[in-house]
């Protein structure tokens, strides 16, 4: 059976599984019950000067009948008191000690980064992590993401922190950059022991139409807040990416957030190398219970394709994850419509002839669409849009003979290079002419096509 169990940069854990630094943290209470729930690591909610929060705190972006698709926040690190804090953490680390208590922190001076580690060395803390992406409130005070930002000052706070401490350091990572390499070699030059990223995206998540103010409202005004859950998933695997294929970081453990719901979420973060993953909305909106979900479908993943450990497949998606000059242009991919199980809803037609290729027609008799081969360009929308799994799958036609790439055509001069170029990808692709538009209608209410 697959052994779960990591070590990550030294900090020792029962699994990946851990509750990244939140408010699903902000107790010794809500930590032990997420251990006892089977939760293998939790980094403390961020230790820090206590601060005052405001009311109201989370707005969320819904997407048809998917609650908090995307979350926001504008909540600051722990307002409790750092000797209630630490009282608390001597107390989990005492009955959980081999699972990962982290301590977050975000303090101002080097004098403040030696007192706290000190305090949290003390407590047990098996690790500490460097909160430098909290996007609101914090980083007006030049903290937060005020240095995740800037490399000069995140190479020299973590430098004072290697100095410090006796227990791993973990560096966390803002994603409102442009550039994750920079704030990433910045911190493994300062010689951090490990990296997390992402911390949540800047954002505004919608403006209430009576207060006219920001979500979520405080006394009739808001602010940007940090942006999390589902919807930021494809940029954590991005940034996560870039990362671990850099040659000067890609040998430093890195601690993968962002989006995380799901066993599949788990394995595709240790696929892009990642070797632990932390969880917040998910655990704030379903509860403690969904790592039950995640331990199971990962041991039956891990059971299936014969994985002892999570380090049989770290990383095993990054040779794979190439430029796209790189990618070859001779590939052929069409799309292939089941009749058996199409249901004659038209959403693929619709979304091909307005938002793609023109290559798909309506039947003439009958309720089954039909692919224009020669028109489809293999794009994946009709197979994205259609509401039954499986009714329609792209399927390769070419032999797989040849194998061109930008890159190579770049090089060889064979690239176009005229506005009217012969070469050019689309040349001799079939197109409706504009008048077409107006000509053919869709179908109306009733079920009947109309023609102007």
């Amino acid at each position: 059976m697959a052994d779960l169990s990591v070590n990550f940069a030294g900090i020792k854990a029962p699994n990946p599984f851990w509750l990244a630094s939140a408010p699903p943290t902000n107790s010794g209470y809500q930590i032990m019950k997420a251990y006892d729930a089977g939760w293998g690591g939790a980094v403390w909610k961020t230790l820090g000067m206590p601060t005052i929060n405001v009311s109201s705190r989370y707005g969320a972006t819904n997407y048809g009948s998917k609650r908090m698709a995307g979350f926001s926040n504008i909540e600051l690190i722990s307002d409790r008191p750092l000797e209630d804090n630490l009282r608390e953490m001597r107390e989990v680390t005492k009955r959980f000690p081999n699972h990962a208590t982290i301590a977050s922190l975000m303090v101002d001076t080097q004098a403040e980064w030696r007192d706290i580690i000190m305090q949290v060395e003390d407590a047990g803390a098996k690790g500490i992590e460097l909160n430098f992406g909290c996007p609101h409130g914090m980083c007006e005070r030049g903290m937060g993401s005020a240095v995740g930002q800037d490399p000069v000052a995140l190479k020299a706070i973590v430098g004072w922190v290697m100095d410090a401490a006796n227990i791993p350091v973990i560096t966390k990572l803002s994603p409102n950059v442009s550039h994750i390499i920079d704030p990433g070699l910045a911190a493994v030059e300062a010689n951090t022991d490990a990296i997390s990223l992402i911390n949540t995206v800047k954002s505004i998540v919608g403006i209430d139409l009576d207060t006219y103010a920001p979500y979520p409202v405080v006394d009739g005004k808001g602010t940007n807040g940090g942006y999390c859950g589902p919807a930021v998933k494809p940029i954590a695997l991005h940034m996560l990416k870039d990362l671990a294929q850099h040659q000067l970081i890609k040998g430093t453990p890195i601690s993968g957030i962002g989006g995380i719901e799901t066993w599949r979420d788990v394995v595709e973060f240790i696929l892009l190398g990642a070797t632990s993953v932390q969880v917040c909305t998910a655990a704030m909106h379903y509860g403690f219970g969904i790592v039950r979900e995640m331990e199971a479908g990962l041991i039956k993943f891990m059971d299936d394709k014969g994985y002892k450990t999570i380090y049989d497949f770290a990383g095993k998606a990054l040779p794979n994850v190439t430029e796209w000059k790189h990618l070859n242009l001779k590939s052929d991919m069409k799309a292939k419509i089941n009749e058996d199980k199409c249901i004659g809803c038209d959403v693929c037609y619709i979304a091909c002839d307005d938002g793609a290729h023109q290559a798909i027609k309506l039947p003439t008799e009958g309720r089954i669409p039909s692919i224009i081969e020669e028109n489809c360009v293999g794009c994946n929308l009709c197979s994205i849009v259609c509401p039954v799994e499986n009714c329609i799958t792209m399927e390769r036609v070419d032999d797989g003979s040849e194998h061109v790439t930008w890159d190579e055509l770049t090089l060889a001069d064979k690239i176009p290079n005229t506005w009217n170029d012969d070469r050019a990808g689309g040349k001799g692709h079939y197109v409706p002419e504009p008048m077409e538009a107006l000509v053919n209608k869709r179908k109306d209410r009733s079920g009947e096509r109309n023609k102007q």
